[in-house]
């Protein structure tokens, strides 16, 4: 049996400029926006948690990682289902200035809440969730306000 060959699978980054602007409702964008929030989280958590426990790795590091998965993850999910946008070079480069706004956002608020409490169970958990809400609730109003209106 001769096995069938396989499609190539669409290149993400964007090729070309298109018009953009979403027929997507406010509503179902925050439901989405919110379940694709919180898949993104637990990737970037679970690694985060990982190389912070496991691997050893500094804080920073660790949750800089761990960020870095999530916000990719959650950037590919929003683009093609949150907000169902084109790929463009616009928005690509836009995104990828929002992500750097608030991955200094979120990496910061962790680093000094981590740092500034006790050494107790809740600390890192606590950290991350008042961090990653910071971050969410920027990324969702830039984006819908700004990017995948360009």
């Amino acid at each position: 049996m001769q096995a069938e060959p396989h499609l190539p699978l669409p290149v993400e980054l964007p090729l070309v400029d298109e018009p953009g602007g979403t027929d997507v409702g406010l509503k179902t964008q925050i439901v989405r926006f919110t379940l694709t929030g919180g898949f993104s989280a637990i990737v970037d958590y679970g690694l985060y948690s990982l190389l912070l426990g496991v691997v050893g790795l500094p804080v920073g590091v660790a949750k800089s990682i761990g960020f870095v998965a999530g916000t990719t993850t959650a950037y590919l999910i929003n683009r093609r289902w949150t907000f169902q946008a084109p790929p463009s070079r616009v928005r690509f480069l836009a995104v990828v200035a929002l992500y750097l706004v608030t991955f200094a956002v979120q990496v910061g608020i962790n680093q000094v809440l981590y740092h500034t409490f006790d050494e107790s169970w809740w600390r890192q958990p606590l950290a991350f969730v008042v961090a990653q809400g910071t971050a969410t609730v920027i990324n969702f109003v830039v984006q819908r306000t700004v990017i995948f209106r360009l």
